[in-house]
């Protein structure tokens, strides 16, 4: 690669740094696809067109190999060769992607926030999850301040029929697919609380429906109270759910439950971040 080149690169970008190669192999390792991706990390890194034979010395693919990932990605868009024939540059598809990402974004960073404030005004744990099957998938997540907290990083499961969001995301499936459910999953017992039975926990279900606040009274640890709430769409369709938790030490559930309009004010401001 020329000298030019390499002022164009971030110093962490370039091959002969330890992270980069590290990277690059990581990619390897993950096949076809992790290749693929390796190139286009290496091309956007670029500020003019990228010759093949930085790709290949780069990514350490070899020359059958870059020239096969080159040519697919060129068909998809991604990228494009560069008409003077000096290399190859990001596609339409690409900086499409890209804006559409940035787009995406932005009210991602508004529904931390909220996270965020809600957390300031509880002073404890705040989360937003979905159902994933009998699983709930934490997908944001702002941590409490205090040295006893509950340590789960966004993209972390944990089961549905033992948890606030579960509960509540399980209580807006119709009887069928709740049935679907619960004949298909052993209830696991964690706590001396966990509902194993799927009657009682269909029960207990009926009554989320009703008051549409999800319960999770030391279900699924010993010694964790959590409170959820819906969040809704117009149309009434629920995406997920808002939930606070705390050891039962600093929060009890009573009052846990004493910030449930708090939790559905930031709710409703969490939905309209889904709406165009």
């Amino acid at each position: 690669m020329n000298d030019n080149a390499n002022n164009r690169r971030k110093s962490s970008d370039l091959p002969g740094n330890r992270e980069w190669r590290e990277r690059m192999e990581h990619l390897k390792d993950l096949g076809a696809t992790g290749k693929a991706f390796s190139v286009l990390e290496y091309v956007t890194g670029d500020i003019g067109p990228t010759p093949m034979s930085d790709i290949i010395r780069a990514t350490n693919i070899t020359k059958p190999s870059a020239h096969r990932i080159v040519n697919m990605l060129c068909d998809m868009g991604f990228l494009e060769r560069e008409p003077t024939g000096l290399g190859v540059v990001p596609g339409f598809k690409l900086v499409e992607l890209a804006q559409q990402t940035v787009t995406a974004a932005a009210p991602r960073g508004i529904r931390h926030s909220l996270l965020e404030e809600l957390a300031r005004h509880v002073g404890e744990t705040c989360n937003y999850g979905i159902l994933s099957g009998a699983q709930v998938t934490y997908l944001d997540r702002v941590e409490s301040k205090w040295p006893l907290g509950l340590r789960f990083d966004a993209g972390s499961q944990v089961p549905a029929h033992c948890t606030a969001i579960g509960k509540l995301m399980l209580s807006q499936l119709s009887e069928n697919e709740l049935l679907a459910v619960t004949n298909a999953v052993t209830l696991t017992r964690y706590t001396s609380r966990t509902l194993t039975n799927p009657m009682h926990l269909r029960k207990a279900l009926a009554e989320i429906r009703q008051t549409q606040v999800g319960i999770d009274d030391q279900e699924f640890m010993d010694g964790v109270v959590c409170v959820s709430v819906p969040v809704l769409l117009p149309n009434g369709k629920c995406l997920g759910g808002v939930a606070i938790s705390a050891p039962e030490a600093r929060m009890t559930m009573e009052t846990a439950l004493t910030y449930v309009p708090k939790m559905r004010e930031v709710a409703e401001r969490y939905a309209m971040t889904f709406i165009p």
